[in-house]
């Protein structure tokens, strides 16, 4: 037990688990980082880092055997042959889908952090008084003031390309300088300002370095280069992971141990005690079963993961998980509905076009039922869109000097436009374990039953009426809407089954993170959200990591965690 002894342990090495790591670590606490997955050290283990299409063995496509075999993880738009390392396969991690539902995930050292979009926008205080002003779900016991210094605390050191805008509805934050529209998306954005007043368009923001500072070249980082290539692990560290970032950044004061291949089972709660002690863990390879003990846990395995470590976490105490009195654990689970598109064209600007393969869109912040209800839905939608051309690849060119100037011709500007919708949290929507079926470490598989409601539908219309009349007014063509009708998950942004709230009757963490039940365990990932809100979620468990180990900290300076 002595050997195994640390002052803190981290479940989870993504992007909140790795800031969970950085902040514990330069505090001066002792933290192991437990990763199911295998290592993987920046630059070291990015194989397709800089390789070109012709190098791959399927020019960077997947056969068709890995898409029978594994349908979920090939519904990914990131999931590619020079990416697919990074992907966890449906076969090799089973799950039950009591209704349809797209889990997508990343075990290895930096988890999704080495695949996610990197799209970072604050929460307005809006969305924090939503659920308690409207009841579609408990009040959240924090507002924006109150995470409004660690936005900008984690910001900085990720490093956000953003533009200042003013807006109470989406706020401002420490930026870098911002990406730039095209002329088309420019002409679309004064046109769609122009006809509604309320009604904001941006350049979306984004985890990317676009002018380095000293706290990002300190890190080993570099300029983002646009070229597109994130997915396969940046050689610049030009976008923000934990592998380029944070773990190094704990790695550096001597007081951080990872060990990879560690497939968590549960958390030790000692009855006697009144306390959880550890984490037991069952090596992924050797299949030997390992406990670590610690005084505070940070429970970061990413939504679902989260919801089942602490499920299957019982004890004579909780016998039906961690924390559980209100038998709320793993219920309220949600996701954002990414099921609208449309597409267009735009005519004119034929002697225009642009640089570089842009890591962002054009954003405009949610403008339904902001500050009161107004619609016969409850919340609303993010939108983003961008403009582009094609139309290269005249293969039928004669060669030569003509077929030189077929191909150097672009086709005409297209435009694409997406949701980003709210749903809301219900009791309905929920993980469970099985009680018959287990995976190769001899943990129950999590059994998922989550859906779309009415008022997702009602969403989805209200976007596509909206997305095409804005179109339309500024100047698009050709103008088809589309419902890709995809199960749940798909949107890799599922949240909750761990919500904070101020009351132990109805949530299971309060306002630092902390559970009501078990105060030396804290759960900051998407597991702790209380509601979505129309905004990419990771710049906020970023934030309220970084919060929730300053609180942890103190408290066990006083004493009151032990």
């Amino acid at each position: 037990m002595k050997a195994n002894q640390f002052d803190a342990i981290v479940i989870g090495s993504g992007i909140s688990g790795g800031w969970a790591a950085k902040e514990l670590c330069e505090r001066g606490l002792k933290t192991l980082v437990l990763e199911r997955g295998r290592a993987v050290k920046h630059l070291t283990d990015y194989p397709t880092m800089t390789a070109a299409p012709w190098e791959m063995p399927h020019r960077n496509r997947i056969p068709l055997e890995d898409k029978i075999a594994n349908p979920v993880v090939n519904r990914c738009y990131a999931y590619k042959e020079d990416t697919e390392h990074f992907f966890v396969k449906d076969t090799e991690h089973p799950y039950v889908q009591e209704k349809p539902f797209d889990w997508v995930r990343g075990y290895q050292v930096g988890g999704k952090s080495l695949i996610w979009a990197r799209q970072t926008q604050r929460w307005s205080n809006y969305d924090f008084e939503g659920p308690g002003r409207d009841g579609f779900a408990v009040d959240w016991p924090i507002r924006y003031p109150d995470i409004d210094p660690w936005y900008s605390y984690v910001e900085r050191f990720v490093g956000i390309s953003g533009s200042y805008e003013g807006l109470d509805t989406l706020p401002d934050g420490e930026f870098l300088k911002a990406w730039e529209m095209n002329c088309v998306e420019k002409e679309i954005q004064k046109r769609i300002v122009e006809a509604y007043k309320d009604r904001n368009v941006i350049i979306g923001r984004c985890a990317h370095l676009t002018e380095p500072k000293d706290i990002h070249l300190a890190q080993g980082r570099g300029q983002c280069m646009a070229r597109n290539q994130c997915y396969r692990g940046c050689p610049f560290g030009g976008y923000f992971s934990s592998n380029s970032s944070t773990l190094p950044a704990a790695a550096k004061t001597g007081n951080l141990t990872i060990r990879p291949d560690s497939v968590v089972h549960s958390l030790i709660y000692d009855d006697q005690q009144e306390k959880v002690t550890g984490v037991r863990i069952v090596d992924r390879i050797s299949k030997e079963v390992i406990e670590y003990f610690a005084k505070v846990i940070f429970v970061n395995a990413s939504a679902l993961n989260s919801n089942l470590i602490l499920l299957n976490s019982t004890s004579k105490r909780f016998p039906t998980g961690l924390g559980n009195d209100s038998g709320l654990l793993g219920k309220y689970i949600a996701f954002h509905n990414y099921r609208g598109s449309i597409g267009a064209q735009y005519e004119g600007f034929e002697d225009s076009y642009y640089f570089g393969r842009r890591p962002t869109a054009v954003m405009m912040p949610n403008f339904r039922n902001v500050k009161k209800q107004e619609m016969d839905f409850m919340r609303g939608y993010m939108t983003f869109y961008t403009a582009g051309r094609a139309g290269f690849g005249h293969a039928d060119a004669p060669l030569g000097a003509e077929f030189k100037a077929a191909n150097t011709k672009a086709g005409p500007w297209s435009v694409y436009m997406m949701m980003q919708g709210e749903t809301i949290p219900k009791e309905s929507n929920q993980v469970s374990l099985s009680t018959d079926q287990q995976d190769e470490w001899g943990i129950p598989l999590l059994k998922v039953n989550v859906d779309y409601d009415a008022n997702d539908e009602m969403i989805l219309k209200d976007f596509h009426e909206q997305g095409e009349e804005m179109l339309r007014k500024a100047g698009c063509t050709n103008i088809r809407k589309s419902d890709s009708k995809q199960a749940p998950g798909l949107d890799i942004h599922e949240m909750g089954g761990v919500r904070m709230g101020k009351n132990p009757a109805t949530s299971l963490l309060n306002g630092y993170n902390q559970m009501h039940l078990a105060p030396n365990v804290f759960v900051t990932d998407g597991a702790c959200m209380t509601s979505t809100g129309t905004q990419n979620p990771s710049i906020t468990y970023m934030a309220l990591t970084a919060r929730a180990v300053d609180h942890a900290v103190r408290e066990m300076k006083n004493g009151r965690v032990r």
